[in-house]
């Protein structure tokens, strides 16, 4: 027992002398001279390293060209993703990142803040158009006046309709409220629109296809050429709760302002849909499909179509 008594004290000395030594005035094994050598040594190092990697990215931009379009695009070849996307503003808050749904009670300026809010941030570089843009001309377009190489379309708030509007809250306070649609942005992609009602898809709502029938017949007989959209409830049931729908300022995107050639100060064009009177105090699921011959429907994947719950307290 004492032989092991006088083993652990040793030990004891011995980690007690490793961490401060009084005669040689070494803390950690090693002196104050030492320890400033070894932490001048890993400054230098690290900031040559660091120096190093500042270089190496600044060579490996000034290989790129944020004038030109990449060499493999999404719309263009050398792609196999040729079909765009469709997202929805406002998005829940953060700490439900994953959900689809956009719940409110009616009536309550607090509940219905964030939603207003998200849509507020998203409409703003949609608001008083300038004549010039990030160096590039803003034009009005039209189906008989398409934009030039380094012209870009005009799309501006004040197109959308009374209640789908900040002043207006979106509606979120007139138990009308409005979901922003967009299709996200694709380099080179151009829609295939339909020209005649022979080659409007089968499974189109019926809604839709007497619409763009009346658009036809005001066009002198010819279908605009247009992204069409719908939105419509999932189920029997949500068809028979979400109540009239309207969309502003068009029931879809126009084909002139595709394709996205990474133009400065580009707007992709909007489409609000503004659901009058839903059902309260109903889980409604709602899908709304962008239509064109090119367009192919993938809800696994979310391909020409987006997904998300309407639920009004």
């Amino acid at each position: 027992m004492e032989d092991q008594d006088r083993s652990m004290y040793r030990k004891k000395q011995s980690f007690g002398e490793f961490v401060w030594n009084s005669e040689t005035s070494a803390f950690l094994g090693r002196t104050g001279t030492s320890w400033i050598k070894i932490g001048v040594f890993y400054v230098i190092f690290y900031l040559c390293l660091a120096g190093f990697f500042a270089l190496m990215m600044t060579v490996f931009y000034q290989t790129l060209d944020t004038n030109h379009l990449p060499k493999y695009t999404p719309g263009g070849g050398g792609s196999l993703l040729r079909n765009p996307a469709m997202g929805f503003r406002p998005l829940p808050r953060e700490e439900n990142v994953e959900s689809t749904l956009i719940w409110y009670k009616n009536g309550d300026n607090d509940d219905i803040k964030h939603w207003v809010e998200q849509l507020n941030r998203f409409i703003e570089p949609y608001e008083g158009t300038s004549e010039q843009i990030s160096g590039q001309h803003v034009t009005e377009c039209s189906e008989s006046k398409l934009p030039g190489p380094e012209e870009v379309c005009r799309f501006q708030d004040k197109w959308l309709t009374d209640k789908c509007q900040k002043a207006e809250k979106w509606g979120y306070n007139r138990e009308s409220p409005c979901i922003i649609l967009k299709l996200n942005k694709m380099i080179k992609w151009v829609p295939e629109t339909y020209e005649s009602m022979e080659e409007l898809p089968d499974n189109m709502p019926e809604s839709l296809k007497d619409h763009i029938e009346q658009r036809m017949n005001e066009n002198s007989g010819k279908i605009p050429r247009m992204i069409w959209v719908s939105c419509e409830g999932e189920n029997p049931a949500d068809q028979e709760y979400i109540g009239p729908v309207r969309y502003s300022p068009w029931q879809g995107f126009p084909a002139y302002y595709f394709p996205y050639m990474h133009t400065p100060g580009y707007l992709p064009p909007i489409v609000a849909v503004q659901f009058d009177q839903p059902m309260s105090n109903v889980l409604i699921n709602i899908e709304c499909r962008a239509w064109a011959k090119n367009i192919v429907h993938d809800r696994q994947n979310r391909l020409g179509l987006v997904h998300f719950e309407l639920l009004k307290d």
